[in-house]
């Protein structure tokens, strides 16, 4: 099986190296570069599986560097910034970052976050036939052409906006979608204002999937920013 490749997109020298260290331990392949312009040269001939990416790089703003990404590809991306802010985040991920890792990082974190791009590269590289009818995600099932969904093989009655919550989450598997995206795939808006009547939808779809509502599973909340389903670990996946 081929070994990940991972395009890496850093001007900060130390952090680069660490970087570069982690993914040597892990026996991932990577290219560096320090520019915006070399990531986007090297994202369309290196088409690796994942860009970790900077947003202040000396040349482009990163938040460009995604959205000419996004035009033709849907490789994931992580952002990795010293931008902590939740406008900074909403903005990266608006324009279509996969997740969003605030500098400084551990080790073990950047690598989680990459595992789970990873795997939803694998999912739909594998399952892409399937995924087009079906999603199976633990113990939730979507049949997309019935417009039913089961927990444990029981169907569960969701009304229409709960329903296309749900999907909208379950085909953006690991992925970060900030309010703004939910509110305007949902109602063709994205005011300020429905973002309560979003949390409620939320509450609501979590009280039919979720064994425990309180401590949730499937949908992770990131706070000021939007919301994540978490893909869990299938029978034949070790």
């Amino acid at each position: 099986m081929n070994k990940p490749q991972i395009l890496v997109v850093e001007d900060d020298a130390a952090i680069g190296n660490l970087i570069a260290t982690t993914l040597e331990t892990q026996s991932y392949q990577f290219h560096r570069v320090a520019t915006g312009a070399g990531a986007l040269l090297d994202a369309l001939s290196y088409r690796p599986d994942v860009v970790l990416l900077d947003l202040g790089l000396p040349d482009m703003d990163g938040v460009d560097i995604i959205r000419k990404i996004r035009a033709w590809s849907n490789m994931p991306i992580i952002v990795v910034s010293a931008r902590s802010e939740d406008t900074d985040k909403v903005a990266a991920l608006d324009a279509g970052a996969d997740d969003y890792l605030t500098k400084p990082f551990s080790v073990e974190e950047l690598l989680a976050r990459l595992r789970v791009a990873l795997r939803r590269v694998r999912y739909d590289n594998e399952k892409v036939d399937a995924a087009a009818s079906l999603y199976a995600n633990g113990d939730i099932r979507i049949d997309y052409a019935a417009g039913c969904v089961y927990r444990n093989g029981t169907e569960i009655h969701l009304t229409p906006s709960e329903y296309k919550l749900l999907c909208l989450l379950a085909k953006n598997t690991g992925k970060v979608l900030t309010h703004n995206y939910i509110l305007n795939e949902l109602t063709g808006s994205a005011s300020p204002a429905d973002t309560p009547s979003l949390r409620v939808f939320m509450a609501t779809l979590r009280k039919k999937i979720e064994l425990d509502p309180s401590h949730p599973k499937y949908i992770q909340t990131h706070i000021g920013v939007g919301y994540r389903m978490i893909r869990q670990n299938q029978p034949d996946e070790v």
